[in-house]
């Protein structure tokens, strides 16, 4: 996972710590892709018990297996478990292609946390409200 990471997010990886964290820590929801016995993509979702929200903390996808829906079908499956009413994600003000799925998967941009990456780039943040799901 750490070497698909790095792939998927080069600057912004997470050191194996975070990323041992984020597999290992109760409340979280974790999801690999595999086909050939390799690691293809990876998506995890952090629960906020007292927000009554999830979000979404990574996902990606290696270049080799892009745009065959691959991250989408991540994306709906950690909604689905996670089961909250609200999810939430950030994700790069240049990252088109990210962009795109998120908005085609019915998120919308509710804000901006400025300067957030390592190189200073703003991050937009995304919102989606799931009904039915989670609690009220």
């Amino acid at each position: 996972m750490a070497r698909l990471e790095k792939e998927c997010f080069a600057q912004d990886a997470w050191p194996w710590w975070d990323l041992i964290g984020v597999l290992t820590f109760r409340g979280n929801v974790s999801l690999k892709a595999v086909k050939a016995d390799q690691m293809i993509g990876f998506v995890a979702g952090d629960l906020k018990q007292a927000e009554h929200t999830g979000w979404i903390v990574t996902l990606g996808v290696a270049a080799a297996y892009r745009r065959q829906g691959v991250a989408s079908t991540l994306l709906e499956i950690c909604e689905r478990r996670m089961a909250r009413p609200r999810i939430c994600l950030c994700v790069r003000r240049t990252n088109q292609a990210a962009i795109a799925l998120y908005t085609k998967a019915g998120y919308q941009q509710t804000s901006v946390w400025r300067s957030y990456y390592h190189d200073g780039e703003d991050a937009l943040v995304f919102e989606k409200m799931l009904k039915n799901r989670g609690e009220d």
